[in-house]
């Protein structure tokens, strides 16, 4: 078999272990998921679908991406739906990157960025992070007549900081008009600082070197149902749409999306919960004398050491949490936010941890 070597020199991908003392009370604060569950209404919206699910879904998710083009005001061409936001990203490697072309990005940020630019035989530069946030500054000078596609994790997964609208303005100032600038920001609907980009405005302005993604997974908590979307150019998402699968979005997603899309209360209820989780994170762990890092999203890291052997530690009694040493963060873990209950035991279990 002739594999290609950029493939199969990669890891294949582990789900966490199952919890071994009590794989049936397992806590998962490792996915940054949602502890309230999706809304009422996309579950009801769930409902109704399953009965036509012998039929395939719209090809392209026309109504969704009315919805969608609705809410944000954009036109609908302006709107492409995939299966995740890992399929944009694939799909953005897949159109944009030829066997040597380059992709920037954080060194600690998205490892699907990474993952994606070197399945297509491209090159991955990683710029290390600045105080824990893109160093937009340093990426822009990275930027060589083969770069392609320039990341921006903002919110940044894993450290849930954000750059601010001044920076990401010059960072965009800077980059060549070939050059697509990919803003992911599948959190931003837990941001509350002023100074917040508003990129929306640049893509109704006309720019085309930029494409911004989303999530139904995180807020609108729909992770299993696999549905993300972005923001371009007409000229970008039509190109983009001729790499997409066809019925790439499956029914009961559609369905969901559109009804998750306009249930305001239980967003609001989500970002509430987050902010009182950031608030009570920040105190309690600052108790324990851990250095954490301030987050923005509905997540959040903190320095404890060895990371691997606490995240071991606490798996031993019942939580999942995510090492941040493969993302290239070592000694700092990353602590979804769980539901009220939830984060207490796990203090009572990470206290514990310590303690030993």
């Amino acid at each position: 078999m002739h594999f290609k070597d950029y493939i199969a020199t990669l890891p294949p991908y582990k789900p966490p272990k199952l919890i071994r003392k009590q794989p049936a009370g397992v806590v998962k604060l490792s996915s940054n998921e949602n502890p309230l569950g999706p809304s009422p209404r996309a579950l009801a919206a769930i409902q109704a679908a399953a009965s036509q699910v012998h039929r395939y879904p719209d090809a392209g998710s026309l109504a969704l991406r009315e919805a969608i083009a609705a809410r944000f005001e954009l036109a609908p061409e302006m709107v492409l739906c995939t299966n995740g936001s890992d399929e944009m990203v694939f799909l953005l490697a897949l159109a944009f990157l030829r066997e040597g072309d380059e992709a920037i990005m954080a060194q600690g940020s998205f490892i699907s960025y990474y993952l994606r630019t070197i399945e297509m035989g491209g090159q991955a530069l990683r710029v290390p992070l600045r105080d824990f946030a893109h160093d937009l500054e340093a990426m822009a000078d990275a930027i060589t007549e083969r770069t392609r596609l320039l990341f921006l994790c903002n919110p940044n997964n894993p450290t849930g900081t954000t750059n601010t609208a001044g920076q990401v303005r010059r960072l965009l100032a800077r980059v060549p008009d070939d050059v697509l600038v990919v803003a992911d920001e599948a959190y931003i609907e837990f941001v509350e600082r002023a100074d917040y980009p508003d990129l929306l405005a640049e893509l109704r302005g006309g720019r085309q070197n930029l494409i911004l993604l989303r999530t139904f997974a995180k807020i609108y908590g729909l992770a299993g149902l696999r549905l993300g979307y972005a923001f371009g150019h007409p000229d970008v998402t039509g190109y983009l749409e001729r790499a997409r699968p066809t019925f790439n979005v499956n029914a009961l997603a559609q369905a969901a999306g559109i009804a998750a899309l306009a249930d305001d209360e239980h967003v609001a209820r989500s970002r509430a919960h987050a902010n009182a989780c950031r608030a009570r994170f920040a105190h309690e762990l600052a108790a324990l004398g851990l250095a954490a890092i301030p987050s923005a999203t509905n997540f959040i890291a903190v320095e404890v050491g060895d990371d691997m052997a606490v995240t071991t530690a606490l798996m031993d009694q019942g939580f999942t949490v995510t090492p941040l040493s493969g993302w290239g963060i070592p000694g700092y873990i990353r602590i979804s936010f769980g539901a009220d209950d939830e984060n207490t035991r796990f203090f009572a279990a990470l206290r514990n941890v310590l303690a030993h």
